[in-house]
């Protein structure tokens, strides 16, 4: 197979092998690995040498490293030093002791089965400390999960890990050495990295700085990226030409350039190059696995497998609980980092390569890293089902927090419900309050919460995908649910339960733009506000006025352009201080719910409208369903609520003609 031939058939299965996992919500690694699995020479042959595709894949790993140094800064570390050097550092070191322990106890009662020295123990070790930062973090964040309680300890453990792989790639490569040697090479290894790194950080910003600012003067982005390129590579040559890794100078890098001002256009431009590179790693770490020894190895593996992810659990359960947290949060974080990582793949391939691991043992704690990283996305789906059956005090805080929602709630009637606090929720707040009318907010952010909760604002601890949540925040009495947080996938939940529960209840969706438009209105949603639409409608106004175009000729074409993009817009709905001269005049909205012994019930609106000049915008079905009356004309149902749109006189015809015919 030629050279274009192999990358084209590595290309068509990443392709393929991501947008089948995409379809199924799980993260793209574990499609890089299937591929790997499938197109390897243990299954389908296709690729049979793979020693320059894992020269290529090393580059993978050199931009992971460099991502984790961009992401490293001080005030990060800071703010988070609890989980991190607290939770993240015991995790690492129990892990670290107990398994290499754990390990040499039994290849000494076990000598025939399990025949291994000190240095392939703590090796191992290193691996197992590792969690997967790609998988779990991309689970998390489309569960909201990020700013929970265990959310925080989870990212913080994390972190530590991601930092900690930095003293293991000096480690392992000298525990590789002979045994007389050891001492000797792990002290120069030591001495090395340490003088290097120190020369680096101290000398290196300046200079960093400087050349970045020589190179972005230019304004040239194609050299911007050249340059970006050059300097992780070089970093990387200089500390593998000290005997040290190339993911240790990727790592400095990355560190070097965090400081500077550069850091957010470095994320945007190396983001190709650290996504397409770290697939391939993972498609030639799928490659080496031997799926047949993982049908002869069946029970060693479903082992590996098993003890590694009870052990983590219980190892990062005890401690987090140790660190003050409770029962629940503690076991969440535990099933949460239980799974193999990344980083150690890394470790585990660099162990290979220095001799550390052999090939009789490496293929069984390969197959059952990966196995344990396929299994994560369903283990944390179920987390709750498991947290809830093994912690009856979890139930029990779950209630005393629905207790805390249902509290703040109690006396509201005719409220809104405000599903996310950040500046938009609390900007929809401050305009509620000035209108007096009452609403409820949730929120995943304990620290938002207090701070808010203490300034006397209206908002509780509670996730408002749960129905639990909902339901407490009382929903069924509420007069409008407002999602102001842009996650579709979320929203989608929210709209399912209420239209579920309480159909009769409009919601409004904040959204980036049109694209999940169509979703959301199958969905349930009563109105969709792309903020795309917003502010190139106040860019427009902006605009025209300061090209001359009167204000209220200005104001006139913004309002044209939201009527026609917004129903509920059209008009507005009356109400007690509405009765001015110049508001009698104007086109109002209206709501209609009929009954069953209404007339309309059992007609088409277009029948009964009569030349009336009303318009009929929305009709909500008693379950929740939108129709959309412009593509098909529907038969009128009891329990159907309508939205018209029209001027006084009209309207109080159009209503007399529905109800009385």
């Amino acid at each position: 197979m030629t050279s274009l031939e192999l990358i084209l058939l590595y290309l068509l299965a990443a392709v393929l092998g991501v947008v089948i996992f995409r379809l199924f919500k799980l993260p793209s690694m574990l499609g890089y690995l299937a591929v790997g699995v499938a197109i390897g020479p243990h299954m389908l042959a296709f690729a049979q040498n793979t020693k320059s595709v894992q020269h290529l894949a090393e580059f993978g790993v050199v931009f992971l490293m460099f991502v984790i140094g961009l992401e490293f800064n001080l005030t990060k570390l800071r703010s988070m030093r609890q989980h991190v050097f607290g939770l993240g550092l015991l995790q690492v070191v129990f892990t670290m002791l107990i398994t290499t322990t754990g390990t040499l106890l039994l290849a000494h009662l076990l000598p025939k089965f399990w025949q291994i020295n000190w240095q392939t123990a703590l090796a191992l070790s290193g691996v197992v400390a590792m969690s997967s930062t790609a998988i779990v973090v991309k689970l998390m964040t489309e569960r909201l999960e990020l700013e929970s309680e265990h959310g925080k300890r989870v990212i913080g453990v994390l972190i530590f890990q991601d930092l900690a792989v930095v003293p293991l790639l000096v480690l392992i490569p000298a525990l590789g050495e002979r045994e007389e040697n050891l001492l000797l090479a792990l002290g120069l290894a030591s001495i090395k990295a340490a003088v290097l790194i120190t020369i680096l950080l101290v000398g290196g910003r300046r200079v960093m700085r400087s050349w970045f600012t020589l190179v972005v003067k230019q304004k040239s982005e194609e050299l911007f990226v050249l340059n970006l390129l050059l300097v992780t590579l070089s970093l990387a040559w200089l500390t593998e030409l000290a005997g040290l890794s190339l993911a240790l100078g990727a790592f400095i890098a990355g560190m070097l350039i965090s400081e500077t001002e550069f850091k957010h256009q470095v994320e945007t431009d190396i983001r190709p190059f650290h996504d397409v590179l770290l697939g391939l790693f993972f498609i030639t770490i799928g490659m080496m696995l031997d799926w047949r020894m993982v049908l002869e190895r069946w029970p060693l593996i479903l082992l590996l497998v098993t003890l590694p992810i009870v052990f983590k659990i219980v190892v990062v359960a005890a401690l987090a609980r140790l660190l003050g947290a409770t029962t629940g949060v503690s076991l969440r974080t535990g099933i949460y980092l239980a799974q193999a990582g990344e980083f150690g793949l890394v470790l585990l391939t660099l162990a290979q390569t220095h001799q550390l691991v052999s090939p009789n043992l490496f293929n069984p704690i390969l197959a059952s890293m990966v196995l344990s990283m396929l299994a994560t996305p369903f283990l944390m789906m179920n987390t709750n089902k498991i947290v809830m059956k093994l912690v009856s005090s979890d139930w029990l805080q779950q209630s005393l927090q629905m207790t805390r929602i249902a509290r703040q709630s109690i006396s509201a009637n005719k409220h809104v419900i405000i599903c996310g606090y950040g500046r938009c929720g609390q900007n929809l707040a401050k305009l509620l309050e000035a209108e007096k009318i009452p609403y409820v907010a949730l929120d995943l952010d304990p620290d938002r919460v207090r701070k808010a909760a203490a300034a006397g604002d209206k908002v509780v601890y509670g996730d408002a995908v749960r129905l639990q949540a909902l339901m407490a925040a009382g929903l069924a009495r509420a007069s409008a649910v407002v999602i102001t947080y842009l996650n579709t996938a979320s929203a989608l939940k929210i709209l399912a339960n209420i239209r579920t529960h309480a159909p009769h209840v409009p919601a409004i969706v904040r959204t980036v733009d049109d694209h999940d438009l169509e979703k959301l209105q199958q969905a349930g949603a009563t109105e969709i506000v792309p903020e795309a639409i917003e502010g190139s409608l106040m860019l427009a106004s902006h605009a025209l006025a300061l090209v001359g175009v009167p204000m209220r000729r200005v104001i006139r074409v913004v309002q044209d352009q939201r009527d026609a993009r917004y129903g509920l817009l059209r008009g507005y709905f009356h109400g007690s201080d509405d009765d001015s001269v110049h508001d009698l005049d104007q086109t109002r909205l209206s709501t209609l719910i009929l009954n069953s012994k209404d007339f309309a019930v059992g007609r088409l609106f277009s029948d009964l409208q009569d030349n009336i000049s009303v318009q009929l915008l929305t009709v909500r079905r008693s379950n929740g369903e939108l129709l959309d009356l412009v593509s098909e004309q529907s038969l009128l149902q009891s329990g159907d609520t309508l939205v018209l749109s029209g001027k006084p006189e009209a309207l109080a015809l159009i209503e007399q003609k529905l109800v009385q015919g």
